[in-house]
């Protein structure tokens, strides 16, 4: 770590109120270039510490950058992860404010629940699958604090893999007989396909991200919880949307999903 605390601290309450307060803010490496990765997942710590000393509680995680096409044009060779709380959840169907959010998108996942904990280092597919209850199909919708969508992986990292809501379906789907590779997924903005892709676009293999994210987490000592949802990231490109725009998504074997923008 390059960063001293008072500036961890200090950058953590900068993009937190920047999500808060509905502003954007520009890359944070661009006053502290030396920070490094230890530095920005310190920051998402702080961003999640001040957010459970006021109430809020984490329900799950998420993995970002799980393409490995991504992986390589960003120049990292795993994916990022981050934390989903409480207040992130939007009914199966229900609204989404846009007067809450700067420029949201929109991105098809399949998420994992889990019936045993995960804790890495070690952890690997098998892991994963043994450990999962069942699986639902899930938008996640991203907002980046920082202006035009523009960042560093840095950056993006401090500011929670620019998580902000997510909603998943009502079916809850056992793992058996399923290749997580091969389902379909489309995604739909207002009745028009907008995306359309399949579960290989993640790593090969959905439950990879997911092995990953308990290493990860395993490494700073913290495991995966029972009952966790986890978000194995984007099978597609992210879809912009706004007001007005109706969200929603069919996995093949899986069921569907939808939100609203109002």
């Amino acid at each position: 770590m390059t960063l001293d605390q008072a500036s961890i601290a200090k950058l953590a309450e900068h993009i937190e109120n920047a999500e808060l307060e509905v502003h954007d803010i520009t890359k944070i490496t661009d006053d502290y270039p030396e920070m490094d990765w230890d530095d920005a997942y310190a920051i998402q710590d702080e961003i999640r510490r001040r957010k459970q000393a006021r109430g809020a509680r984490v329900v799950g995680f998420k993995a970002g950058l799980t393409s490995f096409a991504k992986m390589k044009q960003m120049g990292v060779e795993t994916p990022v992860f981050g934390f989903l709380m409480d207040y992130f959840t939007v009914a199966d169907g229900g609204e989404v404010a846009t007067s809450a959010l700067i420029h949201p998108k929109v991105e098809p996942e399949i998420a994992f629940v889990l019936k045993h904990p995960l804790q890495g280092p070690g952890c690997h597919i098998g892991s994963v699958l043994a450990a999962t209850d069942f699986i639902v199909p899930a938008i996640e919708v991203i907002d980046s604090r920082y202006r035009d969508f523009k960042f560093d992986l840095k950056s993006v990292i401090a500011d929670n893999c620019s998580s902000t809501r997510f909603v998943i379906g009502a079916s809850m789907t056992p793992l058996a007989g399923l290749d997580l590779r091969t389902l379909g997924v489309v995604l739909e903005k207002n009745g028009q396909p907008v995306a359309i892709g399949a579960g290989a676009a993640v790593l090969n293999h959905p439950a990879t991200a997911v092995a990953e994210l308990a290493n990860h987490l395993g490494q700073r000592g913290e495991c995966l919880p029972a009952g966790a949802v986890i978000l194995s990231g984007g099978i597609t490109e992210a879809v912009s949307v706004a007001a007005g725009d109706h969200v929603s998504l069919r996995i093949q074997s899986l069921g569907s999903t939808s939100l609203r923008f109002n």
